[in-house]
């Protein structure tokens, strides 16, 4: 048997976990044609097919299923390396990827990046907006700031504090719901902007599925933003995080926030990072940001 070639093992990686030819070719940067003449010499180098090409996507043989699993750990074992060579420059410069969701994004984070850069110019930042954790293992970040009442085990930081929720309404559809005679707290009567199924952890809509009739849910949606922009637009009651709705003048709040609904925020990195001058430097500045604050109340 010819020796293995890592390129073909690091493509063959990817196809296996994106399951398409295409994500593959996103996540490791490279054209299609490569992807696919780096897997066909792989499965021609091994003698053995390794996918099923389906019209859905590419699914992995017993003998993908076998390589893959012993590849896992040489994977974890090259990014550890990587992390930990990584780490020896101590210079405050080159390039972070911090990943976040939309709504810190959008409703803390800006100003406090902002500052960290002018104070570092040598570090490059990298934001990747996703509402889901990112896998810091593969190195597809390299700081997480999630809102999260269970972080991954695997990643190490701190929690800085809590972000609140309430119930919210614009002026114009309380005044509609006053003439049909709907009291302020008569949540059940009320119509509501509902998270949707992707956001059913959050304890907010948790409460809604227990309180609140799904015919009185006038829209759901996957995004505390665009449910800020419902509510803001007189479509009903909603569940919107304090530091997003207490900006929009059009909204009022109709209950104080109940500690239930809070959600608790971290700043977190894989442990190979920690000792990594910039990125220690970046968590410890979020860190201090975040905590003072006047959004983030205390855990």
């Amino acid at each position: 048997m010819h020796k293995l070639d890592w390129e073909d093992l690091r493509h063959f990686a990817a196809v296996s976990r994106a399951g398409t030819i295409a994500g593959a070719a996103r996540e490791l940067g490279v054209n299609h044609s490569t992807v696919l003449r780096r897997l066909d010499s792989l499965e021609s180098t091994l003698g053995v097919r390794l996918f099923e090409r389906l019209q859905s996507g590419y699914v992995m043989t017993t003998a993908g299923e076998t390589l893959s699993r012993r590849l896992a750990p040489v994977e974890e074992e090259i990014g550890s390396a990587q992390r930990e060579v990584g780490g020896l420059d101590e210079e405050l410069r080159g390039s972070i990827r911090l990943t976040t969701t939309d709504t810190l994004a959008h409703g803390l984070l800006m100003p406090i990046l902002h500052r960290f850069q002018e104070d570092h110019p040598g570090v490059d930042l990298q934001l990747v907006v996703n509402n889901s954790f990112l896998n810091l293992t593969q190195r597809e970040a390299d700081i997480a700031v999630r809102p999260s009442n269970k972080p991954p085990a695997s990643l190490v930081g701190r929690k800085v504090g809590v972000v609140a929720t309430a119930f919210y309404a614009s002026h114009a559809y309380l005044r509609r719901a006053g003439q049909h005679g709907i009291a302020r707290d008569d949540w059940p009567s009320h119509r509501w902007v509902a998270p949707d199924e992707s956001l059913s952890h959050l304890a907010a809509a948790q409460w809604l599925a227990e309180h609140v009739p799904p015919q009185q849910y006038a829209v759901r949606a996957d995004s505390l933003l665009t449910m800020v922009d419902a509510a803001r637009n007189g479509m009903g009651v909603s569940p919107l995080l304090c530091m997003l709705a207490d900006r929009e003048r059009t909204l009022e709040r109709l209950a104080e926030p109940d500690p239930r609904f809070h959600t608790q925020l971290w700043v977190l990195s894989h442990r190979d990072l920690r000792n990594v001058a910039r990125i220690k430097a970046l968590s410890q500045f979020l860190y201090d940001e975040l905590r003072s604050n006047e959004h983030v109340l205390p855990a």
